[in-house]
């Protein structure tokens, strides 16, 4: 009996031990909270954290921020808000805007903007933004980035902004990341979609432009033909002139050839008159040596 009544005060405890565990991961879940890489937890209330300036003091903050990950909410000492990392689309469309000749355009651009990633500019932004929406957000950097293109578009002219539409867009991006840092935001891209006016200004540059283009192909195809009329004129006399020195070498060959087959031939007849010459030498020679012993057998007999 006793031994069942134990059995039975052992049960009980292990079943309040498992729904005390129970109960401590269930309020652990509640009040532990945690979020994406492309969010940060500011957790106001509390102690906050103390972080140390440039210059070295240190400054405690009233709030305390978590970077893509999760920390436990005290809900009676402290309040939590999520801030985004994620990408904001900024449309931006000008009115008519006077550049430096007095010319009005309208600009239209986008810009991507976001929290910087670094601590200072998250704690910054968290001062900055921590009570207002993504579209408020939104809306300060507009004016900001805005503003920037307006006051830089009236220093340039229609052609400067036209032609080199890259560095104007640069040029706004880098002018406006100054702003935009002392909120914690930094400019990722800025790009120009599309520069018009209303005066047909931009039209007559580039009819202009294509007349010019039209010009310079007319002006390119004529020395083009030119050049190949004085080449091709080139050409015929450089081939009359290697023609006319081959057959120069041509008949000076022949006529080598023929001085030579004529020396040849004198040569050969010379020769030939003088071996006719000596063997009628030696013939005439001979008969005067048959001569002479037919004069002295005549002689021989005579005196016989």
């Amino acid at each position: 009996m006793l031994e069942s009544g134990l059995l039975m005060y052992i049960g009980y405890g292990a079943l309040a031990v498992v729904a005390l565990g129970i109960f401590i991961i269930i309020v652990y879940s509640k009040l532990y909270r945690k979020v994406g890489p492309n969010e940060v937890l500011v957790i106001s209330g509390g102690r906050g954290e103390t972080v140390v300036e440039e210059d070295g003091t240190r400054r405690r903050l009233g709030f305390r921020v978590v970077k893509g990950g999760g920390s436990l909410i005290n809900p009676i000492l402290e309040r939590v808000e999520i801030m985004s990392l994620e990408l904001i689309t900024l449309d931006i469309v000008t009115p008519e805007m006077y550049t430096k000749m007095g010319v009005p355009i309208k600009v239209d651009g986008v810009a991507q903007i976001k929290v910087k990633g670094d601590e200072v500019s998250i704690r910054t932004a968290a001062e900055q933004f921590l009570n207002k929406s993504r579209e408020e957000i939104k809306q300060i950097a507009y004016q900001t980035v805005a503003g920037h293109l307006r006051a830089i578009l009236g220093t340039l002219t229609v052609e400067e902004v036209y032609a080199a539409h890259e560095a104007f867009a640069q040029r706004v991006a880098e002018v406006s990341a100054g702003d935009l840092a002392n909120m914690g935001l930094e400019v990722v891209s800025f790009t120009i979609r599309e520069i018009s006016d209303s005066r047909g200004y931009l039209e007559a540059i580039g009819k202009t432009r294509i007349a010019q283009v039209k010009r310079d192909a007319q002006i390119g195809e004529a020395e083009a033909n030119r050049d190949a009329t004085i080449r091709a004129a080139e050409a015929s006399q450089e081939a009359s002139t290697a023609k006319y020195l081959a057959d120069t070498k041509i008949a000076e060959a022949d006529r080598d050839y023929k001085l030579k087959v004529q020396e040849y031939a004198a040569a050969v007849n010379q020769k030939k008159a003088e071996a006719d010459l000596a063997y009628d030498l030696q013939k005439y020679t001979t008969a005067q040596k048959v001569k002479e012993q037919e004069v002295q057998v005549q002689i021989v007999e005579k005196l016989k």
